[in-house]
């Protein structure tokens, strides 16, 4: 019964409510990389690409770390989780989805909740490049994206361990969540972002989805009900949500894998929290601490290693 009941993690007292322990991090908080990145442009087998930053050190352990929705290989929560294995010896890879690193993609598809598929041809990618041990981190939409290809995929070998956070596990309460009135602010830049992508590409999307509605879509649920879901075999939102929630995929993880959700997190669901599948699991770690917001987790303000990058490093250096 892997449900870890005790949590250290304590917040700063001047950060006095789940929004605040959010918001700030990911607008005050600055990381300098102690190295500057290789960026690989990795081909993929429709056609497209991936770009991916490589910190590398030679040392034949690895850890791919996922972003979050709308986000990139350079925000503080990515960055600060590359200095902390780099600065204990290991090659770091965090990689882009498709047209989140400034370039548009070229295919008639985008990012999603369930697209394991692009986090499959990194880790073929890495293991190519002759990695041996590998170890996974993932952020909030990466966590989900994380543990599906954990639980969908034949793990390789060459995969330890993974440690993932602020997990929407159930996609469609988390969408239910993220359009109420008290995640506004949220909802609506992410919207925002979305459909500036889709705009780009209007030209190659013109016939394939209704760009009149996506243009008008006024929550995400629409957004992806819209487009997301249609464009990529889903039909609608609701089989999308289904579909790819990562709280399915988990019984059939093999790897030692920790899973991070804070009790305060605006953006999770009550169902992001229900125990049964990790009760169940031999391999799967839950732990859920009172505080920590939504790809949160500040430990000494917007300086120094957070407590989810210790967190991460703790769990995944005892598997290699």
């Amino acid at each position: 019964m892997p449900l870890i009941l005790y949590s250290d993690y304590k917040k700063p007292r001047w950060l006095v409510n789940r929004h605040m322990e959010t918001i700030v991090p990911s607008t005050l908080r600055r990381v300098r990389t102690v190295v500057e990145p290789v960026r690989l442009r990795m081909a993929t087998q429709d056609e497209d690409f991936l770009d991916l930053d490589w910190y590398r050190r030679d040392s034949g352990k690895l850890l791919i770390v996922s972003h979050g929705l709308e986000g990139d290989s350079q925000r503080p929560y990515i960055l600060g989780m590359v200095n902390k294995f780099y600065v204990e010896g290991w090659d770091v890879i965090a990689w882009n989805y498709r047209g989140c690193s400034g370039s548009p993609n070229r295919k008639e598809r985008f990012y999603h909740s369930g697209a394991s598929d692009d986090l499959d041809a990194v880790v073929q990618y890495a293991i190519r490049l002759g990695f041996d041990a590998i170890s996974l981190s993932g952020f909030s939409l990466g966590g989900n994206l994380t543990l599906k290809y954990l639980g969908e995929y034949d793990t390789p070998e060459e995969i330890r361990s993974a440690a993932v956070f602020s997990v929407p596990l159930d996609l469609a309460g988390c969408a239910q969540e993220i359009d109420k009135s008290h995640n506004t602010v949220y909802s609506a830049r992410f919207l925002k972002s979305l459909k500036e992508k889709v705009r780009l590409k209007s030209n190659l999307l013109a016939g394939l989805v209704d760009l009149d509605k996506v243009a008008l879509s006024k929550s995400v649920y629409e957004f992806d009900d819209f487009l997301t879901a249609p464009l990529h075999g889903f039909g609608t939102a609701d089989n999308y949500y289904s579909s790819c929630s990562a709280i399915h995929f988990v019984p059939d993880i093999t790897i030692p894998t920790l899973v991070v959700n804070a009790q305060n997190d605006p953006f999770l669901s009550e169902s992001c929290y229900n125990t049964t599948n990790f009760e169940t699991s031999d391999n799967v770690y839950f732990e859920m601490p009172k505080f920590g917001g939504h790809v949160g987790f500040s430990t000494k303000g917007t300086q120094g290693v957070y407590w989810s990058e210790q967190r991460a490093f703790d769990f995944i250096s005892k598997q290699v």
